[in-house]
């Protein structure tokens, strides 16, 4: 079949796992998802930010999750991008 995705299939390629109480690296625009808040998977309460398996999941929730869980999160349910997002020329750090 073309054209169709296999449902376990990753929808973009995951990047490294971090180690546990480290942050994610979630910069591109497919963890967000504008049009429809659901469930996160792990708290219940409305998010618009998907995994990198389009799982409904805050970000601060994954990370406490892999903190809580390090070996089963060696299995790769979340995962930093696999490089950051390039930063614009005349652009300097992230911070305000």
């Amino acid at each position: 079949m073309t054209g169709r995705r296999d449902k376990k299939e990753s929808p973009f390629e995951p990047g490294l796992i971090p180690a546990p109480g480290g942050l994610l690296e979630w910069r591109d625009s497919r963890h967000f998802d504008g049009w429809k808040d659901l469930p996160c998977v792990l708290c219940g309460r409305p998010t618009p930010m998907r995994s990198h398996s389009e799982e409904p999941v805050h970000k601060v929730c994954a990370e406490d999750w892999i903190t809580a869980n390090p070996v089963e999160a060696r299995l790769g349910r979340f995962a930093s991008d696999t490089k950051p997002k390039p930063k614009s020329k005349g652009q300097g750090s992230d911070h305000a």
